[in-house]
């Protein structure tokens, strides 16, 4: 009996073990499944706290670059418009004095009349940049011609543009997909000219596994591609904005002294 009694105390010790063991290691799945998730949490959490920090500096650039874009129009407007006017309005009183010669009379009204047709001018360029026409009626295609052409009778510089691009992809693009690019296009070209001092620019279109790939090319200055102060700029971070707007993809290849390439690819209707 002694014997037996022993034996069923080691069975029992041994079923002891192995159920303290089983409880251990269930114990140990589930700090591991909690501490997991927890972990998961907080890198879910951190994701959403940085793609946030990344919506706030897009909104940030984009208030940035409406104020530039007002700032410059006011600029215009009072440069440009305001000014001319007033010269007019001058000149129109002029008109009120007495026994005025014949030549002067004459003098003063060709005065009005050039002021006129250039503040007049000047009105339909500010429009234009605020929305090209082109663009809003042909489309992107003739948006970017109108452009280039612009740029070549500056004689600044000489522009390429190439267009290889499926027709019907492009005019399934959005009116505002469409006004995205073109922008991206003049802060491109606005910042070869004035910091990169490029005399040729290449624009090229054309398709690319059911998306569309926008290649840009210049032989200016070029700069350090790892330099933080230049991609932190507003041009820079204005065409940035832009790219993520539309859920583009974009590259940027330049190097001192080698031009600068910049590849944006983004998807169609």
């Amino acid at each position: 009996m002694t014997e037996i009694n022993l034996e069923q105390k080691e069975v029992l010790k041994a079923v002891f073990f192995i159920l303290l063991a089983f409880i251990s290691m269930f114990l140990v799945l589930v700090l591991f499944f909690y501490f997991s998730r927890k972990k998961i949490v907080q890198i879910e959490v951190e994701k959403k706290n940085i793609e946030i920090d990344n919506q706030k500096k897009i909104l940030q650039n984009t208030i940035e670059t409406q104020e530039e874009e007002r700032k410059r129009i006011a600029q215009d407007l009072h440069d440009d418009i305001s000014s001319k006017l007033n010269i007019v309005s001058l000149n129109t009183h002029l008109l009120r004095t007495p026994n005025l010669k014949d030549e002067e009379l004459h003098d003063i009204t060709q005065n009005i009349i050039e002021l006129t047709k250039k503040a007049l001018d000047n009105s339909r360029r500010i429009a234009h940049d605020l929305l090209p026409p082109v663009l809003e009626k042909f489309g992107l295609h003739a948006g970017i011609e109108e452009l280039v052409f612009e740029c070549n009778s500056s004689k600044s510089v000489a522009v390429e543009y190439l267009n290889s691009a499926k027709k019907e992809s492009l005019e399934s693009l959005s009116a505002g997909t469409q006004l995205h690019i073109f922008r991206i296009l003049q802060e491109l070209i606005n910042n070869s000219l004035k910091h990169g001092k490029a005399k040729k620019i290449t624009i090229s279109l054309e398709n690319f596994s059911n998306q569309i790939k926008l290649l840009y090319h210049d032989d200016g200055l070029g700069f350090n591609s790892n330099d933080t102060n230049v991609k932190s700029g507003i041009g820079m971070s204005n065409i940035a904005s832009r790219v993520t707007i539309i859920n583009g993809l974009s590259d940027i290849f330049t190097k001192p002294n080698e031009g600068f390439q910049f590849q944006l690819i983004f998807a169609y209707e």
